[in-house]
């Protein structure tokens, strides 16, 4: 039998670790997880060795730089990563055969829309952190036409450093807690865009193009937190205050709710509610 290999970059990143867990129930493929120490995916050079050294059938680019507010002052940094790497791996796939999937932001689009995003959108970004990711987007196309481009918002898990836990920590050491209320986006569980993706690599339809995912439903960074405190079982008291009263380095889109209905069709997915989401995600990080 042969068994097909998946290279996934940024294997230490909230969905490099949700690939780690979900690896084991695919027993077909030989899975690859390397960090930027293993594999400097910035370096074209390394890149092209390591296709050379292993039969990569897809690569899955979970890699980011995704400092947001540091992103600001290390430009350079964010766009290494977030764009020269992408460009690197894209262009290796495409020499030699192999499927690339690369993750985007939703950082890509400005925020003022009054409806959810669609993948044909026009893209603005207000901060750099959003150009990087957007430059590595237009570097993915340029050098792999064949590219599958998923676009994520509000990333969270069991793992790494994300709004969940950083919510669960302040909670348990706070009486209250000041939540931004005032800009709209839907979360979304690694472990089930790690799901998608798996899903997607199954299928036999490897339809090139930009791609929404997100869990379902709409909210705010206050009402998000509110379900965090519910489903923790917390006292601490969420006050809601408007974006003008926690100022940041980087500009946040107010709105950034992305339309999934394509990647759903594309590739037959169901995307669970971001709310059963987060209960299972609450569940691991308090057993």
């Amino acid at each position: 039998m042969n068994v097909k290999t998946i290279l996934v970059t940024g294997a230490n990143g909230q969905l490099g670790r949700e690939m780690q867990v979900i690896a084991a129930a695919y027993p077909a493929y030989h899975f690859l997880f390397v960090t930027k120490e293993e594999l400097p995916i910035d370096n074209e050079a390394a890149v092209k060795n390591y296709f050379n050294q292993h039969a990569v059938a897809v690569c899955v680019n979970c890699a980011a730089y995704t400092a947001v507010d540091k992103a600001e002052t290390e430009t350079d940094k964010a766009y290494s990563v977030n764009a020269t790497a992408a460009g690197n791996l894209a262009a290796t796939c495409n020499e030699n055969g192999s499927l690339f999937i690369h993750i985007s932001t939703d950082y890509v689009f400005d925020g003022t829309a009054a409806i959810p995003y669609t993948e044909d959108h026009p893209v603005h970004p207000v901060n750099a952190y959003g150009a990087s990711k957007l430059k590595g987007e237009e570097l993915a196309w340029q050098n792999n036409p064949a590219s599958i481009i998923i676009r994520t918002s509000w990333v969270y898990s069991s793992f790494g450093s994300n709004f969940v836990k950083t919510m669960l920590r302040v909670m348990k050491e706070r009486e209250s807690v000041n939540v931004v209320s005032d800009q709209q986006g839907c979360p979304t569980y690694a472990a089930d865009l790690a799901a998608a993706i798996m899903q997607i690599i199954n299928s036999a339809n490897r339809t090139a193009g930009i791609y929404n995912y997100a869990n379902s439903g709409v909210i705010n960074w206050y009402e998000f937190a509110t379900a965090i405190k519910e489903l923790a079982g917390s006292k601490c008291i969420v006050h809601p205050i408007p974006s003008s009263q926690y100022p940041t380095p980087a500009r946040r889109p107010n709105y950034s709710v992305l339309d999934t209905s394509k990647i759903q069709l594309t590739f037959n997915l169901t995307i669970p509610a971001w709310r059963s989401s987060l209960a299972k995600c609450m569940a691991l990080l308090m057993a």
